[in-house]
């Protein structure tokens, strides 16, 4: 069975999972680590700014090494469940992934950022209710980015650079973020990589159709350091242009924020990680034919966005958007197979 296929088995097609919280499945997870027989370990690595632990577990015992992260963005929560649900269902189905953990460790940081998990429950709980979404997403502003924090931005970049050199150098790294809207699927690829993932871009792409995603073909023309590499994948952005981006912008205070990215201070740790970021839509807007690298359809609903949030917030109806945009919510279960799917291609690419 291939990685992918074993990785996606962990969540069933039939499954429902929720989006749970950072409290709510901690002490789960300590507990599976602390019962897997030295399969897993379980680590507090930090507090985050407001005083939450920042955990982290180290699962597996093979000589590459694999690092998984999410949550950097407050408003992203399905790369978090899918971490959490790795941890645990992995943990109790030994035997589908041992074969796996023989060879492969991985250090898995499921959220790294629970103040901002803590400011989106008002629709995180509602989900997959557009009208919650649209009234309670809340996301940092740019300066205050994770993404964009290491090594020393804020407590929690400090806690996760001194916790990643300690396990460095890594083989791959995967980072699961999220889109709030867009026509289909995105894999971001770091630059160093970008020409040598032919094998891999083709599985994402067949296995987002599979599921009914497009690829999102957005074509940004170098904006924040996203080159475009065809219909659905680009480069992962990096520090220095964000702050070229915000200095065009005559914002050189938001500019002086930005540092490395998780991507850039990985790959400065040593090796040659394959670097990767999934975006994956929380919702989805229906494809219509377009030329190529211009979303047609996407950038339209943006331009309507800003008059749709005012409308959820006086509780007036969307169904007219939801009409027009053939908007519909991406089952979080599809969401979480899909990135699963992709850590599973992209660990077979490294062991290739």
């Amino acid at each position: 069975m291939r990685w992918a296929d074993r990785l996606a088995a962990l969540v069933p097609e039939d499954a429902a999972p929720t989006f749970r919280t950072h409290e709510a499945v901690r002490a789960a997870l300590e507990a599976a680590c602390r019962s897997s027989d030295g399969l897993a370990t379980f680590h507090e690595i930090g507090r985050s700014e407001e005083g939450r632990p920042l955990d982290a577990v180290v699962l597996g015992k093979g000589p590459r090494t694999v690092l998984l992260l999410a949550g950097a963005h407050a408003d992203e929560p399905v790369g978090p469940e899918t971490l959490r649900h790795l941890v645990l269902e992995g943990l109790k189905q030994p035997e589908l992934l041992r074969p796996l953990l023989e060879r492969v460790r991985f250090v898995i940081l499921p959220h790294i950022n629970p103040d901002g998990e803590a400011r989106n429950r008002s629709w995180t709980e509602r989900w997959p209710s557009l009208e919650a979404y649209l009234t309670g997403v809340v996301r940092e502003l740019p300066g205050r980015d994770l993404e964009f924090g290491y090594p020393d931005l804020r407590a929690e970049n400090r806690a996760i650079a001194a916790f990643l050199q300690a396990h460095a150098p890594f083989t791959l790294y995967v980072n699961l973020h999220s889109m709030g809207f867009a026509e289909g699927a995105l894999l971001l690829i770091e630059r160093h990589w970008s020409f040598r993932t032919e094998a891999l871009q083709q599985a994402f792409a067949d296995a987002a159709r599979a599921v009914g995603l497009e690829l999102h073909d957005h074509n940004r023309k170098g904006e924040k350091g996203f080159f475009y590499l065809g219909p659905g994948f680009m480069t992962t952005p990096e520090g220095e242009a964000m702050r070229t981006f915000f200095l065009a912008k005559g914002d050189p205070d938001t500019a002086a924020h930005f540092r490395m990215s998780s991507m850039e201070f990985v790959r400065s740790l040593g090796g040659d990680p394959l670097c990767l970021v999934t975006e994956l839509p929380l919702f989805v807007v229906r494809h219509r034919p377009s030329p190529p690298g211009v979303p047609v359809a996407y950038l339209e609903f943006r331009e309507q966005l800003p008059e749709l949030r005012l409308r959820a917030e006086k509780g007036a109806p969307l169904d007219e958007a939801r009409r027009l945009f053939g908007l519909r919510a991406l089952p979080l279960a599809v969401a979480m197979r899909l990135q699963l799917q992709t850590i599973g291609f992209a660990l077979e690419m490294v062991s290739a």
